[in-house]
């Protein structure tokens, strides 16, 4: 387990598979994990933390693109119980460089909420205004496409936060198939705090988020992710159909 988290959240059908039992390391197929340069894709991603600066950062989170300019994916797992989370993207050496964003409203699929299906350990946040402009997340840092139904395995690059590091880290590597529902990548020293953490593909969409089988893996050396198939695709329009949903109910009501 990577993390621990609470949700409030609707819908999507899932089905549960068997996962088969943790495997030997695949020879050769380790990345080599490094600190994450500040560029402008790293500035995406940022650390969730208990309240506010002020408390423990306890998971990472990525920005995603949506018409409301305002989301984040990450592992279900990280939001379990948690009322007060705050977003902090591009977090660095104590420093909330672009501002905090209060997570205001979580999805995730009725199977993790009844059983806590390891097959669908995603949520996706709406978050609130930013702390240092009132602005909406993406106007500030930008947001990566979320990819559904992407083939499995290829190259993918890992950026999240241990839990007692400052800074995060980075490891490029081989994301390989890990029974038909998820997949894994060997990447050096991603303990707790690292749930969440978005895998990038070499064209910059987002196709999984360290969690899954045994929320995250039970070895710092080797991360799961749920594959980003139906479900996730159904959970994510869910979100953006509710937000213009929202959106178009307050336009009706101006006067």
């Amino acid at each position: 387990m990577r993390r621990v988290s609470q949700l409030r959240a609707l819908s999507a059908v899932a089905v549960l598979l068997v996962i088969p039992g943790y495997g030997d390391r695949e020879a050769g197929s380790a990345g080599t994990t490094v600190t994450a340069p500040a560029t402008a894709a790293n500035a995406r991603v940022g650390a969730l933390f208990d309240g506010g600066l002020d408390g423990d950062h306890f998971c990472t989170a990525s920005v995603v693109h949506s018409e409301g300019r305002d989301v984040i994916v990450t592992a279900a797992h990280c939001l379990d119980d948690q009322d007060d989370a705050v977003f902090v993207p591009g977090y660095r050496d104590g420093a909330a460089p672009y501002g905090t964003w209060p997570v205001k409203d979580t999805y995730t699929d009725d199977a993790w909420q009844e059983d806590r299906s390891e097959d669908d350990d995603v949520a996706f946040a709406v978050l609130g205004p930013g702390s240092l402009t009132g602005a909406r997340v993406e106007d500030v840092v930008g947001a990566a496409r979320l990819a559904v139904n992407a083939p499995p395995g290829g190259t993918v690059t890992v950026v999240g936060y241990p839990g007692d590091s400052d800074t995060p880290q980075s490891c490029t590597t081989p994301a390989t198939p890990f029974g038909d529902t998820q997949q894994r990548v060997e990447c050096p020293d991603y303990p707790g705090g690292t749930s969440g953490s978005p895998w990038t593909a070499p064209d910059g969409a987002v196709v999984g988020v360290i969690g899954g089988y045994e929320e995250g893996g039970d070895d710092p050396d080797v991360s799961y992710s749920v594959r980003f198939g139906g479900t996730v695709g159904a959970l994510y329009q869910l979100v953006v159909d509710q937000k213009a949903s929202c959106m178009s109910g307050r336009q009706g009501n101006s006067p």
